[in-house]
């Protein structure tokens, strides 16, 4: 799940909307139970604001939005997850104003405390949503990435590219970045020291 220190409690769907309003620390919201989210790493928050900056100035007046963290994705009328970065053309998303339906990119950069939750489980959910095309992972202890991309037989492909001189093109937004652009002002060092359980 989230994190392996998450705090659940059953609650209704309402019940969560209502308090995650309000709420000092964000929760994920999975089939009646609630997840508190642990905090990221400084290479973590500088790969997500570097793609968050890559996407808003690549759509800059396209009409398509472009979400960093504090937004939450619904993937079905029980499931409500908090992307690291993602990306919205819908003119139905622009007027709800704390959840989005109808993504077509999400982000997520990898962790070595929830590696294992964002591959698996959190895949699965967001593949509920018809609309999305692209889910891309984004490792933060090296110059990797992980693209899934679903085709035109509605069946998820992958592309993998790595190296801090590949490029990661996305074709649901006609967008091509540099990994270096995305790794900007990582420090790999604090990365690798990333604990592998317990909060990020």
């Amino acid at each position: 799940m989230p994190s392996a220190d998450a705090e659940r409690l059953t609650i209704t769907t309402d019940a969560y909307l209502a308090g995650e309003k309000l709420a000092d620390i964000r929760h994920e919201y999975i089939d009646g139970e609630r997840y508190a989210m642990a905090g990221g790493s400084d290479a973590h928050a500088f790969i997500g604001l570097n793609a968050a900056a890559l996407l808003k100035s690549h759509l800059r007046g396209s009409g398509c939005r472009t979400y960093l963290g504090e937004m939450k994705a619904q993937a079905d009328d029980t499931k409500y997850l908090y992307p690291d970065v993602m990306v919205t053309c819908d003119d139905e998303d622009r007027k709800r104003n704390h959840s989005k339906r109808h993504l077509l990119l999400i982000i997520e950069v990898l962790s070595n405390s929830k590696e294992a939750y964002d591959r698996g489980k959190k895949v699965e959910y967001y593949r509920q949503m018809d609309s999305l095309r692209e889910y891309v992972l984004i490792d933060q202890s090296e110059y990797h990435v992980d693209l899934f991309r679903k085709n035109t037989q509605q069946r998820w492909e992958l592309f993998s590219f790595a190296g801090e001189d590949a490029e990661l093109c996305l074709s649901s937004l006609d967008a091509c970045f540099r990994l270096a652009d995305l790794y900007e002002d990582v420090d790999f060092a604090l990365a690798l020291a990333e604990p592998r359980s317990g909060a990020e």
